[in-house]
This record gives structure tokens, C-alpha cells and sequence, in this order.
């Protein structure tokens, strides 16, 4: 399913290289034609709106959005596990399914990276890959919400892939992510606050954090998907990037 390539284009650093792809990325879209028209139409929207914003200021919103804002962070487990060990184990897992999967990344980015991860998807038969984006269905739903707080034509993306999965949402799950704090990114002390090194826990105590928000069933259904996948080319305008970059709020 290209169309998660699109998306996962989209979720990238911006550069001059993906602003001027847009006629490449909305043929995708055309050719699949799997997006509703109201999500289509705000991924148009964000399209157009890398196509005409200055570079600069599209690249520092890019960082104060997902670099330096916790809550929105890109990188899956981050919402579920944080910094605790758990966290690590679910790398190495999902590490393992991209290789049996015949997926070789083509950033140095961790592999919980939804860009990354999307990319993963786009590989797999269309049945399998709205399977696999509906399993972190909470994380997007509420990434999608403070996006939509702050006005932000990102808020495409996630509301696709919620469109597209299919998901039914567990209303207890949402509720535990939306309770997590949501600093906007010139507010430093809280900024601070959120990025506190967390308790490193273990056993069914953190498992059933996890559990709650949909992680662990997404690492299980990930082991599934094991069938070999065709070499994937790097979507427009990606550069190698690492987490390192939003941990300067601390």
C-alpha cells in the first residue's frame, strides 16, 4: 500500500527535496485512491502546505512539534513505555520483524520511528498493513487530538491512518494516553517536567501499561508478519535523523 509511503514521507524532517514532490506524492494517492475524501483532502492540504512555507520555519515547527514535544513524539513505544526497560525489549522485537520481513531501513533512525514503521507497512499486502497501523490505533488517535489543539496541518496524517485502520478504539486505553502531559514547546519548565527520566520498572506492573494502550499486541502481531518483502527506496526528501535531537529540553 504506497499510500502509507506517502504518509510516511510526510512524517519526515521537511526539505526543499520532499516540498517539491507533491505531484509525485498526490499521483500515489490518486493511483490508490484508498483515502476518504475528507482525509484526502487535508493531506492535500499539508502537501500544499510544505509546497509554499517557508523552509525554515516548516523545519524549526517540525522540531518544536515532534523533537521537543513528548506527547507527540514519533517514536511508537515512547507513549507506552517511555524510558523503562520495556521499552528496549520491544526495539529488539520489532528490530527482528523487519528482518524476517526482508526490511532493511534506510535511516539510523530507532525502529519504533512511525515513519520507519510505515514504511515497514507499506511493503506488506494491504490486508496485513491496515492490520499492523491499527495496532497502535490509541497512540494515533491521540497524537491526532493535540494536534488538532494546536491547529497543526500534521493532524492529516494521523487522522488517515485512523481512517484507513479501521480501528475500534478502547475507551479506557484513550483515556489513559489523553491523561499524560501535553506542554506546548515554549513552555521549557514543563517541558523539563515531561522529559524526567521515568522509573525504570519491571514485571506485570509495566506489562500491563503496556498492554492497556495496545503495544504488546502490536509487538505479537508484528512477530506474524514474517513473509519476505521487495527492496524499498527511501520516500522524497528523507535524511538520516536520531532521537538524540528532542532530548536537549531536558
Amino acid at each position: 500500500m504506497r499510500t502509507l509511503k506517502v504518509l510516511s514521507a510526510l512524517l519526515t524532517y521537511p526539505t526543499p527535496e520532499l516540498a517539491a514532490a507533491g505531484a509525485e506524492l498526490r499521483a500515489v494517492l490518486d493511483r490508490e485512491a484508498v483515502l476518504p475524501k475528507r482525509e484526502r483532502a487535508a493531506v492535500d492540504a499539508l502537501i500544499a502546505d510544505l509546497a509554499t512555507h517557508d523552509m525554515y520555519d516548516a523545519q524549526e515547527r517540525y522540531i518544536l512539534l515532534f523533537d521537543r514535544t513528548r506527547s507527540l513524539s514519533l517514536h511508537l513505544f515512547e507513549h507506552v513505555h517511555g524510558e523503562s526497560r520495556d521499552r528496549g525489549q520491544a526495539m529488539v522485537d520489532l528490530i527482528k520483524v523487519y528482518e524476517e520481513g526482508g526490511f532493511t531501513p534506510t535511516t539510523a533512525e530507532l525502529p519504533d520511528f512511525l515513519p520507519l514503521f510505515l514504511e515497514y507497512a507499506a511493503t506488506r499486502a494491504p490486508a496485513e498493513a491496515i492490520e499492523l497501523i491499527g495496532q497502535p490505533g490509541h497512540v494515533f488517535a491521540a497524537v491526532r487530538e493535540r494536534l488538532a489543539k494546536r491547529s497543526s496541518p500534521y493532524e492529516a496524517i494521523f487522522a488517515a491512518l485512523t481512517a484507513l485502520s479501521r480501528t475500534k478504539l478502547d475507551a479506557a486505553a484513550l483515556a489513559a494516553l489523553r491523561a499524560e502531559p501535553d506542554p506546548e514547546p515554549d513552555d521549557l519548565e514543563a517541558l523539563d517536567a515531561a522529559w524526567e527520566e521515568e522509573e525504570v520498572t519491571f514485571g506485570p506492573g509495566s506489562a500491563a501499561a503496556a498492554a492497556a494502550c495496545g503495544t504488546d499486541v502490536l509487538a505479537a502481531k508484528l512477530r506474524q508478519a514474517g513473509r519476505p518483502a521487495p527492496g524499498l527506496e527511501p520516500p522524497p526528501g528523507q535524511r538520516p535523523r536520531t532521537i538524540v535531537t528532542h532530548r536537549t529540553a531536558r
